[in-house]
């Protein structure tokens, strides 16, 4: 047995070394109605992402300057399209992959804490990855640093030679004052403005803090070629009920009572030909993790409590107070006896064709914080 397995094997070895050297024969067919993903995605043009562009993201977790460590992975999202004259080149939702490559505590003498970050690739929506070089800093030009820190510094002097001069007139008086011919009161400046200048020395700056929300802006280092998508391709995909029109005619970014810009007002335009009847009640803002966002009451509320009837039609805003609105989202309308989405609207699309100055608007308004500070703690001495 096992010699006519081997004699077996022996033989099937031969065969294969004997044709070893000849090609595999076979045919293929080609099928005119077949497009590569390359066709549905681009036009066919190609733009380039210059040296020194700009592109908007936020990052998905915490970066803390006194926690954080050089070498650390992260990524961030984009939160804009990125367009070039032709068209869009990296959509929104695109993914950077990130390093921390430096960083520094808050120091005394007022010397702030940063973070030096780079960017080595990027990964699109339709699952392309990109190389790119880019970079993003919170630390200040030196000239501006030091700058900002004297300016602080004489603030603390000045505010302790004042705070001396005062002192030294309610402890001795106005009467000692004009005897010693303002002596008194020079000298208590002195104390203070020394005591102010030791505070100053003291002073420890802030320590840098990016938040997912943050917005940061990312440098490119080097050119990049990539192709132009087309606008079909970037379409959210959404979910029609029969009979039900829904249309969204503007998008506005807007601060809550407490100046948080965290709400999200929409015009809309509703046709209810279907069976159904529907409310304010029923609409919410869905996001990329299905996480629901029910209307606010501090908005525009009188489509929240209208009722849409067979055969109705309304034209009016709600409002939606939501967790970060550089987010995508859908507005969505729930069947109440299953309590799931029966249609789905992209705010997304709807975007799109917003005026540009709704646009600029809405970009001033998401802008949140200047700086990546935390607020100083009382007790950090």
């Amino acid at each position: 047995m096992k010699k006519s397995l081997a004699i077996f094997l022996l033989s099937i070895f031969l065969m294969n070394t004997a044709f070893a050297d000849t090609p595999f024969q076979g045919h293929a067919e080609f099928d005119e109605e077949y497009t590569t993903p390359d066709e549905k995605l681009f036009t066919g043009k190609t733009e380039t992402l210059e040296k020194r562009d700009v592109i908007q993201m936020t990052v998905s977790q915490v970066l803390d300057g006194s926690f954080s460590f050089e070498g650390d992975e992260f990524f961030a999202e984009v939160t804009s399209d990125v367009v070039g004259d032709k068209g869009v080149i990296i959509p929104k939702g695109t993914v950077a992959h990130g390093v921390i490559t430096q960083t520094s505590e808050a120091k005394r003498l007022g010397r702030d804490g940063y973070l030096n970050l780079s960017f080595d690739y990027l990964v699109t929506p339709d699952g392309r990855e990109i190389p790119i070089e880019g970079k993003m800093s919170t630390k200040l030009h030196p000239l501006k640093a030091a700058t900002k820190i004297v300016a602080t510094d004489i603030g603390y002097t000045a505010l302790g030679g004042v705070a001396g001069g005062l002192f030294a007139v309610q402890a001795l008086g106005l009467e000692a004052a004009i005897a010693s011919q303002g002596y008194t009161v020079a000298g208590g400046a002195a104390l203070g403005s020394t005591i102010g200048l030791g505070m100053a020395l003291y002073r420890k700056g802030k320590d840098v803090l990016i938040a997912p929300g943050d917005e940061i802006k990312v440098r490119i280092l080097s050119d990049v070629e990539l192709p132009v998508y087309k606008e079909e391709a970037l379409k959210q995909e959404e979910l029609k009920f029969p009979g039900l029109d829904i249309r969204i005619g503007n998008i506005l970014y807007e601060k809550d009572p407490f100046g948080e810009v965290n709400t999200i007002t929409l015009s809309l335009s509703i046709s209810n030909m279907s069976k159904k009847a529907f409310s304010g009640m029923d609409l919410a803002l869905m996001n990329d993790c299905n996480s629901i966002f029910n209307p606010s009451i501090f908005g525009d509320t009188k489509l929240l409590f209208s009722q849409l009837k067979p055969g109705d039609r309304y034209a009016g805003k709600i409002s939606f107070a939501v967790n970060n609105v550089k987010d995508s989202y859908w507005l969505v309308v729930n069947d109440r006896a299953t309590n799931k989405p029966i249609a789905k609207v992209s705010l997304d699309n709807a975007y799109k064709k917003v005026s540009k100055d709704v646009k600029k608007r809405n970009d001033k308004m998401k802008k949140g914080k200047k700086n990546y500070y935390k607020e100083p703690d009382p007790f950090d001495l």
